[in-house]
């Protein structure tokens, strides 16, 4: 406990002492001064690295099996691999609700060191409610990401959570929101300041709207006046050690996701991002030094439905793009300024029908005489459709060519790899099997018959995801409750 507060002390002294010196000293500041962020890897080539070995194992390994299912039809053939390294290492595992933890073990990339709740009890969000966001009452997910303790937090129940504010989390939180249908929605919603090690896995975040001018709990002893928030899905500001996987966002005010004022150690992997403008922004301003230091891995994620531009926009620091589908964009995919390294590997681009919108990259107010030294690459990737990604800078190195070019190639897999993208609904056999029992803070629950073939996608690119207004006002439980009762009455009455 005392390690945790004396931690985040640090940090937050760490970055005011640098937004000082930044400020009155810019650019002299960045020369003379080799000062790194928490959490920022010192090789992130080979973070990179890791990343396309540990698909190529995956890959390797699935390929393996398919070979050996044609000589010998007594295998089971209902084997959870995919060749996703995340997917793999958790959902093979079909007693997985006797051992959720385990989760924090599965990250790649910048945010593989993301411990979340691990070792901390299990927290059960039994109440939907956010009625008072200085005092939140037990019960609510609200009270959950605010305590000091880490926490591994799980849902009783399929719910939707319409926030009054943003919600604020405290450092060693997981939402675990597998076996049950989780939405957060409404004011602010997801915010991480200052904090570091969470996990937000398995959640849908849309219709995000503006809020703030009012006082805002941030842990159980603390409380303070937030001024108005942009209305991003989650918003990272200043933090290290997140990852977020297999969440849906859409709909929000402002970013789906933004990664901004020295944040770092972050990987955003097997979400659906669907319905937005300018998606996911990472680094505060061209010239805010600390985001130098930021380290991003994407990965496996959908880029679906009517979505424009930013995913992602990047503003310095390093930025690994690797095996994700991008399927539309009405402006441009990957974007930036401020000289960000940008190591796109393995993806596949969908250009749209529009003759002026094929490329792949925009420099963002920048001639190219500034941007020509900016180390933007590409490869393995897939382009169609007409799409082309204008590369710049450095050429690869020749151990990292070897090392991607060690077969099977994964661009080959995208549909395999990012199958799955999004967040996971439990398709019961018999009873409410994903529903969590909180009897004990022990690691016990009703797992039923569930195994991981049972998690399946169902962030689809239908036209509108969830429906209604940006208030949210109705629910889509009892939507879809209205309509299976109306079948019902219907041939009840043929």
């Amino acid at each position: 406990m005392q390690f945790v507060i004396v931690e985040k002390m640090l940090q937050r002294s760490y970055i005011v002492f640098f937004l000082l010196l930044s400020s009155f000293f810019p650019f002299a500041f960045g020369i003379f001064l080799n000062v790194t962020l928490p959490g920022q890897h010192p090789d992130p080539e080979a973070v990179a690295l890791e990343v396309t070995r540990k698909v190529n194992v995956s890959l390797s390994n699935l390929q393996t099996r398919r070979k050996l299912l044609s000589y010998y039809t007594n295998i089971d053939q209902s084997s959870c691999q995919t060749g996703n390294p995340i997917d793999d290492c958790w959902r093979c595992d079909h007693t997985w609700q006797l051992n959720r933890q385990r989760l924090a073990d599965c990250a790649i990339g910048f945010g593989q060191y993301a411990l979340g709740g691990k070792g901390g009890r299990y927290y059960v969000v039994t109440s939907s409610s956010d009625p008072d966001p200085v005092n939140p009452p037990p019960g609510t997910l609200r009270y959950g990401v605010i305590q000091e303790e880490p926490l591994w937090i799980v849902f009783a129940a399929n719910m939707e959570i319409k926030l009054s504010e943003e919600l604020i989390f405290n450092s060693y939180k997981t939402l675990d929101g597998r076996g049950v249908n989780v939405h957060i929605t409404g004011g602010g919603c997801i915010t991480l300041q200052y904090i570091s090690h969470v996990i937000i896995h398995n959640i849908h975040v849309h219709h995000c709207y503006e809020s703030g001018e009012t006082n805002v709990r941030s842990s159980p002893t603390h409380f303070g006046y937030r001024g108005k928030s942009d209305g991003d899905g989650i918003s990272i500001f200043s933090s290290k050690d997140i990852w977020i996987d297999h969440c849906s966002l859409s709909h929000c005010k402002d970013g789906l996701i933004d990664v901004v004022m020295g944040s770092t150690g972050i990987t955003i992997s097997n979400n659906h991002f669907s319905h937005h403008n300018e998606v996911m922004l990472l680094g505060h301003s061209d010239d805010y030094l600390p985001d130098s230091g930021m380290q991003v891995t994407i990965s496996f994620n959908h880029f679906g439905k009517k979505l424009i531009q930013r995913m992602p926009r990047c503003r310095r620091g390093y930025i690994h793009v690797v095996n994700n589908d991008f399927t539309r964009w009405e402006m441009y995919a990957i974007g930036g300024s401020g000289s960000p390294t940008i190591n796109s590997q393995g993806n596949r681009y969908i250009a749209p029908f529009d003759p002026f919108a094929k490329e792949v990259t925009k420099r963002v107010d920048t001639e190219e005489g500034h941007w020509r030294n900016w180390n933007w690459r590409s490869e393995g990737d897939v382009m169609a459709n007409g799409a082309y990604f204008v590369a710049s800078g450095e050429e690869v190195e020749v151990n990292y060519e070897k090392a991607y070019s060690v077969e099977p190639k994964s661009a080959n897999f995208i549909d395999q790899l990012t199958l799955n993208a999004g967040v996971l609904i439990h398709r019961s056999r018999g009873g409410n099997s994903g529903k969590w029992t909180a009897t004990t803070n022990n690691d016990t629950e009703s797992a039923g018959d569930d195994s991981g073939e049972d998690l399946v996608a169902i962030s689809g690119d239908a036209d509108d995801d969830y429906g209604g207004d940006e208030s949210g006002s109705s629910s889509i439980y009892s939507n879809l409750s209205l309509l299976v009762n109306s079948l019902v009455a219907l041939l009840a009455f043929l």
